[in-house]
């Protein structure tokens, strides 16, 4: 791919992104035409606009037969998450739609790691985990694209590391392993340093406080609270997440009136 889709992509603003897509598409050829359609058709996703986002990519089918590695494995990632990702509803989670899913997303997988993609490998496997939802199973894919990610020397393929201990964290922590899972966001949040992105940053250490808070360290975890509470009012993006620990923190430690203060400033912010 000769065009940085890093540099269009804005998550948080799909429509923007899209807009974005279609314009580059105004001066690209070859293989970068399709694999731009196929972020376009993942904007729909984010907007929950499944159907549109399939539609998209029914479109460009016929032509992947002759195209690269690369457009044909984000094809398949992005037909996966049309039936399954984190902005699905359960309710649309049948049997026959996470099969739909799991065979999109592991043909991905295969054809990235057979065109040495290993960044989209990894993207393939950890959607797995919104197929199969038990933690073991979570921790299991996991594992599997902790281990892709930790052999491969790509540089995008690195940038993963905070995600996958994140996740793994956190369904340790759904088993009640909060010991292992402390161990998982203290990684996670030693990647997201390296990464140098502040909202990532604060994002694992509250998961570190929240774990903090499960493992009866009030202390621990209300100083990093508070700390994340004067970064985010610094930064003009006050946390209601924040204030909810905060809330419930100074509640387990029986103190009423601060407990009482977060409430209030959680619900200003909600």
């Amino acid at each position: 791919m000769t065009i940085d889709l890093a540099k269009l992509w804005d998550f948080n603003k799909p429509d923007v992104s899209e807009e974005r897509f279609r314009s580059a598409l105004l001066t690209a050829s070859g293989d970068d035409v399709l694999i731009l359609q196929t972020q376009i058709a993942r904007t729909y996703g984010l907007r929950r606009d499944f159907s549109k986002s399939q539609q998209i990519l029914t479109d460009i089918e016929p032509q992947l037969e002759k195209s690269s590695i690369e457009a044909r494995v984000r094809y398949y990632l992005e037909l996966g998450r049309t039936y399954s990702s984190a902005t699905h509803p359960p309710e649309s989670q049948t049997a026959e739609v996470r099969e739909l899913a799991r065979s999109a997303f592991l043909q991905a997988a295969e054809l990235a790691q057979h065109g040495k993609l290993d960044s989209l490998a990894i993207d393939a496997l950890h959607m797995m985990t919104f197929i199969d939802t038990a933690s073991e199973e979570q921790i299991e894919w996991n594992r599997k694209a902790m281990v892709l990610m930790q052999s491969s020397s790509q540089p995008e393929a690195k940038k993963w590391a905070g995600a996958l201990h994140n996740n793994t964290g956190y369904a340790l922590h759904l088993l009640g392993r909060n010991e292992d899972a402390l161990v998982e966001f203290k990684l996670a949040l030693a990647a997201h340093e390296q990464g140098g992105n502040p909202p990532n940053i604060r994002i694992a250490h509250w998961m570190i406080a929240w774990t903090l808070r499960s493992l009866g360290r009030l202390n621990d975890a209300i100083e990093i609270q508070l700390r994340l509470e004067k970064e985010c009012d610094v930064a003009g993006e006050p946390d209601p997440y924040v204030f909810e620990e905060l809330e419930l923190l100074y509640e387990a430690a029986g103190e009423k009136e601060k407990s009482e203060f977060y409430t209030t400033r959680r619900k200003a912010t909600s």
